[in-house]
């Protein structure tokens, strides 16, 4: 596997965070492995598909979603290597639209692009995070979001709110009155929109330098 730079085998290993023990399995990504995949994916409660930020949608990422499909496996995807030349994740969203048929729904969005990417905009908080570089990613703090992206910020808000609120009657009601659901509320709909595969919540960072 090192010499290839690929998985080849299904390797589980186990992480904690906020008091709950998380099961992880790191399935292959090579075409030639897809059953090492299926067999996973029927017994996974949820999947993390990673894409490329500067591939997108590639060939094996059909296939791997098709099987997800199958198996009804509720998931989001991680728009890795942001930091990367040609890394483009607003093209990475609409592939997902296009090849995949999926309803995005962004959570992040990158703040800033290839060698000046330094960390994101939380969307549900509406607030910047900021990695330190000395510490390799281990620490991080919020910032308010950069004037320059502001309005862009609170557009993509504005969409996230809109289409979370579609997954709620009583939602959506409050919603067309004008109501917009707090931080709580949000989170809620984002997993209830997540766990009944109406729409796939987008993330983006750098696994790479742990961003």
């Amino acid at each position: 596997e090192q010499e290839r730079g690929i998985t080849i085998t299904s390797a589980a290993t186990t992480a904690y965070w906020n008091g709950k023990r998380i099961n992880i399995i790191d399935t292959p990504g090579h075409v030639d492995f897809t059953i090492e995949v299926e067999r996973s994916l029927r017994v996974l409660d949820g999947a993390v598909a990673l894409l490329d930020a500067n591939q997108g949608v590639e060939p094996q990422t059909e296939t791997v979603w098709r099987q997800a499909d199958k198996y009804g496996v509720p998931r989001m995807i991680f728009v890795n290597k942001m930091d990367k030349i040609g890394a483009d994740f607003f093209l990475s969203v609409q592939m997902v639209k296009d090849r995949l048929g999926a309803k995005p729904i962004m959570i992040q969005l990158p703040l800033g692009v290839e060698s000046s990417f330094v960390g994101i905009i939380d969307l549900v908080r509406m607030k910047a995070v900021v990695w330190n570089d000395e510490a390799l990613g281990a620490e991080f703090h919020d910032e308010e979001i950069p004037a320059g992206l502001l309005d862009q910020a609170k557009e993509y808000r504005d969409r996230l709110v809109e289409l979370a609120s579609e997954v709620d009657e009583a939602a959506t009601e409050a919603y067309l009155e004008g109501k917009v659901p707090d931080e709580a509320q949000l989170k809620a709909l984002i997993r209830k929109g997540t766990v009944s595969n109406f729409f796939v919540p987008i993330l983006c960072g750098s696994a790479f330098k742990n961003k």
